[in-house]
């Protein structure tokens, strides 16, 4: 119920987007009773409240949806399952007793200070943009500089208009699908500039938003200033040589009066960080088990806290699966340890989850580091398959079956991607 908050539960839930609704559905599923979902914002739903663009649900519920419709039926889910919601409210740290039950302490303004006791935990914060600092793009500092999922907050929830000529810094999914919503609003996009030779948004972004709009995509492009004193005026761009350094000699200005920066999500783990849980250097998120347990035991990880997946489908199945593991957990249930470590191999940034065990089936995700086809992905001797072409910005998913692990003796599984004249057993 939303606003409901007691003083004991059988697994909280810090965060109440994607993630957070699907690992609270999770952990009911696993047969608790008592669940509660924290949420930092007046209502549930995450970022999809502003995705007003379609192409959701079509993995997890067959259908194409906006974000809006997305999160409407988890949230309904949620509401019909009387799972307690507490809005407005803030995780501010964890304590543990030696029996393993956990003290959530929270923050909020109609409760103000409180703490509440669970067995597990599921962290499920989500991501956020990096910004202007970040990439340190010299020049002046006028308005009209901000991030993509910004502007889209501006346009699609409070109905502001950012500016008028817009350049796009970066070409993840959000800056990709902003360029065709200004379009549709009346805005002229100068150009999407793109650091990397390849884009980082997905390909059909990159068509629909783009392409169908005669919006041009600058690769191997950055921006080396910014123009302006009170607003933006415009940008001085260069092409990047293979080590990605600006080419000065080749900058050139355009003209516009606003600048959305594109350039990658951060997993938000300000309370992991605290709470003192591992992080992989490369995902930014928690390592984790099969189970998407954290280093921290009892406290679990899922969605893009643990990291940035392409789509909302994909989070709704790992946080599905993270709230079951919870719960059972909070049941009393320790499934084995896990005996297998994953590494990231050949053309592999990372995998997840970080550990394995035989015995049950694993879903895996990763990223390639550099664009590759045809190719094969291999787990060690265990696993071939044949891929038409490996992306960086297009996550990748294998499942490993009990069969499969059940005939490995070892402690280490290598993933790779290699090019497919290196051959393949399918």
């Amino acid at each position: 119920m939303f606003g409901r908050m007691n003083r004991n539960y059988d697994t909280v839930v810090v965060g109440g987007g994607p993630a957070g609704l699907g690992a609270a559905l999770g952990a009911l599923e696993s047969g608790v009773s008592r669940v509660l979902i924290v949420e930092r914002d007046a209502e549930p739903g995450g970022i999809l409240r502003q995705c007003i663009h379609s192409g959701f649900g079509l993995h997890h519920f067959k259908e194409e949806l906006t974000g809006p419709e997305y999160a409407a039926r988890f949230i309904a889910d949620v509401i019909d399952h009387d799972i307690d919601v507490a809005p407005m409210t803030y995780v501010t740290g964890m304590g543990l007793d030696t029996d393993g039950l956990k003290h959530v302490r929270v923050l909020s303004e109609r409760g103000g200070v409180g703490e509440i006791s669970c067995r597990s935990v599921v962290l499920a914060m989500g991501c956020r943009e990096r910004t202007r600092g970040a990439i340190r793009i010299p020049g002046s500092r006028p308005s009209g500089v901000l991030t993509a999922g910004l502007a889209q907050k501006l346009v699609n929830l409070e109905g502001y208009i950012p500016g008028h000529r817009v350049a796009i810094l970066g070409s993840g999914d959000i800056g990709l699908i902003m360029a065709r919503r200004l379009t549709l609003e009346g805005c002229e996009v100068v150009g999407v500039f793109e650091l990397m030779p390849y884009s980082n948004g997905l390909t059909r972004n990159v068509v629909q938003c783009l392409n169908d709009y005669n919006i041009p995509l600058h690769l191997a492009t950055t921006v080396t200033a910014i123009r302006g004193k009170d607003r933006v005026e415009g940008i001085q761009v260069a092409p990047v040589d293979d080590h990605l350094r600006p080419m000065m000699d080749q900058a050139y200005e355009v003209d516009c009066d606003t600048l959305l920066l594109s350039i990658g999500l951060i997993p938000e783990n300000e309370l992991s960080k605290n709470l003192g849980v591992k992080l992989d250097v490369i995902t930014g998120g928690p390592v984790v088990s099969s189970t998407l347990e954290t280093s921290m035991p009892g406290v679990f990880a899922c969605g893009n806290v643990l990291h940035v997946h392409d789509l909302v489908d994909y989070v709704t199945a790992e946080s599905l699966r993270a709230g079951r593991f919870a719960g059972e957990l909070a049941k009393g249930y320790k499934r084995p340890e896990d005996r297998i470590k994953l590494l990231p191999g050949k053309n592999v940034r990372y995998c997840v989850p970080h550990t394995i065990c035989p015995g049950r089936e694993h879903t895996v995700f990763m990223r390639c580091t550099q664009h590759m086809k045809p190719c094969v992905l291999r787990v060690g001797d265990l696993y071939e398959k044949k891929l038409r072409c490996a992306i960086p910005a297009e996550m990748i998913s294998i499942k490993l079956t009990p069969d499969m692990l059940d005939k490995f003796n070892g402690n280490q599984l290598s993933i790779d991607i290699v090019p497919a004249n290196e051959g393949a057993k399918e």
